[in-house]
């Protein structure tokens, strides 16, 4: 019970890897928010975490993720960590950099990198000394991955520059990179046949897991890392090897 009586926010925790971040961090003891931009989907899941509750957040909207805190700290009285892990994934477009029709690209962007800064800036008011902030990243940001791989890269730096900006007050800020995970949202986007050979392109011959990444959010987060910050893990079965 690592995070008994913690508060910890979840975004895009309506399903796939959010949802297994939600419901792994109440298993260890901590009130969670999932906080959801599709209503039906975050109250599902809410429904199913003990004392959790839903609050829906557009989180390329500021205001919204200003509301989002609010609503927490009204609910909890505190926020300890905060995962952000909201992104359009799920049905991407299959769109280059130089044919993503722009308003397209611009959504995109507000929602996969600004939307953890304004999720950030929003809770960082309520977060004690010693919270902890989790970035979803994906090993996409060291691959040549369109304009997906372009904002995971942007949420690297923004990982490595909010933990050396927010050092100060004993908060940390790490990143986790997923590698290919066996999630509907992977489904949606990679065909079958696709799958397979990526899959045979690992060290370990097997697709990842939402429980899998969600060890390693429970991890940075938790105080077993308490010296650690500003960095990004690779959670992936072998698919990168950074040296």
């Amino acid at each position: 019970m690592r995070f008994h009586d913690k508060v910890a926010i979840v975004t895009g925790a309506g399903q796939g890897i959010g949802e297994g971040y939600a419901k792994a961090l109440s298993a260890e003891g901590a009130h969670v928010v999932v906080a959801e931009i599709n209503e039906e989907q975050g109250e599902r899941v809410a429904k199913e975490i003990d004392g959790a509750v839903f609050v829906k957040v557009d989180v390329s909207d500021p205001a919204s993720a200003e509301a989002m805190a609010a609503a927490a700290v009204e609910q909890f009285g505190r926020i300890d960590y905060l995962v952000n892990n909201a992104a359009i994934f799920h049905s991407m477009r299959r769109d280059g950099l130089t044919t993503v029709p722009l308003d397209y690209l611009n959504r995109f962007i507000q929602v996969n990198l600004m939307g953890a800064l304004y999720c950030t800036r929003a809770v960082i008011p309520y977060m004690p000394d010693g919270g902890a902030i989790v970035n979803q990243s994906s090993t996409a940001a060291w691959m040549a991955s369109g304009y997906y791989g372009l904002a995971k890269a942007g949420i690297n730096h923004l990982t490595a520059s909010l933990a050396a900006e927010l050092g100060g007050r004993n908060i940390r800020v790490n990143g986790i990179a997923p590698g290919p995970t066996d999630t509907e949202a992977t489904h949606s986007i990679v065909p079958a046949e696709f799958r397979e050979a990526m899959i045979r392109g690992l060290a370990l011959k097997r697709m990842g897991t939402p429980e899998d990444m969600a060890s390693v959010v429970l991890f940075l987060l938790s105080d077993e890392a308490r010296w650690l910050t500003g960095q990004v893990v690779s959670v992936d079965g072998g698919q990168l090897v950074r040296l």
